[in-house]
């Protein structure tokens, strides 16, 4: 690394958000870098699951011929309560250009971004280097980052430092931007099992019984991955009972999984425990500083929700942000503003999908028999008409791809009278 390094943008985070924002600012000429405190992108995530509309956004970046062979569409969607398939959702009856979510190794899509963004001179990538300050001027304003690394720290001095560092942002903690964090009444333990045999592999399956719940995801090449509910806090008594609890826990949910969980999960180190909660951030920016992704709107994990908004994040801001950059003569201001139109113009997307994923969120908590016998009759409901289907679903996985046809189609309305009695 450089001893300092002068930059219009510094991003901290290396993940979808960070790499798609430091790509989109550098193809639009401007100087970015971009902090990762990892070496590499060859690690494990839980967040694979992409959305129909980030699936088309990544192909108008250029990303997606990048990725073929290393993704795998979803056709499907499968509700079952109590051992009965209470909803079924197929992608293909959606009317829009990407109708398919993938999922999508982390590592794969990182890998891209970043190759795709290291040909363009004015972008840089620290790897290897942790935030561990904000730098600030005499007002106190937010002027860049110091990073530490292998051979000591190194100043990034920027016009605007974006924090895209997730749900545990540090550089929203050393900002002092104040936000409520919500916990949600449920914890979730991850684990990989093998493809069952009995299952096809383009089927998302979401199993419900009484209160318990899991997700059920194909996972490219040839896994599943398996998330299921425990009470808030409750990891620690679910371990007291003995590597057995987990097994029965997925006996009761998915008996097609129960000869792979006892020969794959041996002992809970075979497991990770994601802490769901959400967090609402008043004010995702203050002067030289902005927070995007998972820092500025934590989300569940319902509906694979995290990727797709901050995808949507950075090719939201890079357009909006780029024409006022000039640092160091960049005009406080005329930023600040930006950043507040940017916030005013992604929040009404992320709290419909905060609202849906609640919603969802106490449903599958259910669990006495009068209110279990509503969740079932509104999950039938909703399967047996292909309209208020279309309208849950759209909410979820195709706002931009919605929103894009609503233009399209008010275009045309307003440009067919001027075709009568044209020659």
């Amino acid at each position: 690394m450089p001893d300092e390094l002068s930059v219009q943008v510094c991003v901290v985070g290396g993940g979808p958000a960070g790499l798609t924002l430091g790509l989109e600012l550098a193809r639009l000429g401007v100087r970015v870098a971009v902090v990762e405190q990892s070496g590499h992108f060859n690690r494990s995530f839980r967040g694979e699951s992409v959305s129909p509309d980030s699936v088309w956004l990544l192909d108008r970046l250029g990303i997606l011929g990048r990725l073929r062979g290393t993704y795998h569409e979803m056709r499907r969607m499968e509700i079952t309560d109590g051992g009965r398939v209470v909803m079924n959702a197929d992608f293909d009856d959606f009317p829009y250009p990407y109708p398919y979510p993938v999922e999508l190794p982390q590592p794969a899509l990182l890998t891209a971004l970043a190759e795709e963004a290291s040909l363009h001179s004015g972008f840089t990538l620290l790897k290897r280097a942790t935030a561990v300050d904000l730098l600030r001027d005499n007002a106190g304003d937010i002027v860049g980052v110091r990073v530490a690394g292998p051979e000591g720290q190194v100043d990034v001095r920027a016009a605007l430092t974006v924090a895209a560092d997730g749900r545990f942002s540090k550089v929203r903690e050393m900002s002092g931007l104040q936000y409520t964090k919500i916990p949600l009444d449920r914890d979730v333990v991850w684990l990989k099992l093998p493809f069952p045999a009995e299952w096809d592999d383009v089927t998302y399956r979401v199993r419900i019984n009484g209160g318990n719940h899991g997700l059920f995801i194909p996972t490219h090449p040839d896994d599943v991955r398996v998330g299921f509910n425990i009470p808030k806090g409750g990891l620690k008594a679910l371990r007291a009972e003995g590597i057995g609890a987990l097994h029965r826990r997925l006996d009761d949910l998915a008996p097609e999984l129960s000869a792979a969980v006892r020969a794959e999960i041996r002992s809970w180190s075979d497991t990770s425990m994601l802490d769901i909660f959400t967090t609402v951030v008043p004010h995702w920016s203050m002067p030289g500083l902005l927070l995007i992704g998972d820092a500025a709107h934590t989300l569940s994990p319902i509906l694979g929700q995290g990727v797709n908004h901050a995808i949507i994040d950075a090719v939201t801001l890079a357009p909006m942000v780029a024409p006022v950059l000039d640092y160091p003569k960049t005009d406080k201001d005329e930023l600040a503003a930006v950043l507040q139109r940017f916030q005013q113009q992604r929040e009404p997307s992320i709290a419909r999908s905060r609202g849906l994923q609640l919603r969802q969120e106490r449903m599958f908590a259910l669990s006495k028999p009068l209110a279990v016998t509503g969740r079932r009759s509104l999950y039938w409901l909703v399967d047996r008409s292909p309209a208020l289907k279309q309208r849950v679903l759209a909410g979820a996985y195709f706002q931009l791809q919605e929103r894009g046809a609503k233009r399209i189609a008010a275009a045309a309305a307003v440009a067919a009278p001027a075709k009568v009695g044209a020659p």
